[in-house]
């Protein structure tokens, strides 16, 4: 039997092979993400965070969700965003292959990178998506200050 060797560069990484490890470890001892994987009737919608001088965005996927059923809330420096993705309504006579789409309830908390400003929080659901823009407190966004030159 001929084996082929493959040249160093072609092999994966250590570096990326850890970066693999860590996101599996995080999500497993998190739990945050298990669901993803995880148990029949549950799942999380994923979420992008992201954030600017003035504010900070949180995006999450909610395909087929009614956004009158979604409840978002902050406590403290936490974002949390709560819903219910129901099950439709089983046919009769309709026998089914594969069902991968995942429903029930679920509840998302994102820390978020700094405080917010309670009174200044907007949220929209557009094409399955679900937008939330927070502004900061006055006191955490960045303050520009000029030196003169004497």
């Amino acid at each position: 039997m001929a084996r082929d060797l493959m040249k160093w560069s072609q092999l994966p990484s250590i570096s990326s092979m850890q970066e693999e490890m860590n996101r599996m470890f995080d999500r497993f001892f998190r739990g945050g993400e298990l669901s993803e994987i995880g148990t029949a009737g549950t799942w999380l919608p994923p979420i992008d965070l992201s954030e600017t001088a003035d504010k900070i965005t949180v995006k999450a996927e909610i395909p087929g969700m009614d956004p009158k059923e979604i409840d978002i809330s902050i406590q403290g420096d936490t974002l949390i965003i709560k819903g219910e993705k129901k099950e439709e309504k089983e046919e009769k006579g309709k026998n089914y292959y594969r069902m991968e789409r995942r429903y029930g309830s679920f509840s998302r908390s994102v820390d978020l990178p700094t405080s917010v400003d309670t009174n200044k929080i907007t949220a929209e659901c557009k094409n399955g998506v679900l937008e939330v823009t927070m502004q900061k407190k006055e006191e955490v966004k960045p303050k520009q200050i000029s030196v003169k030159v004497g």
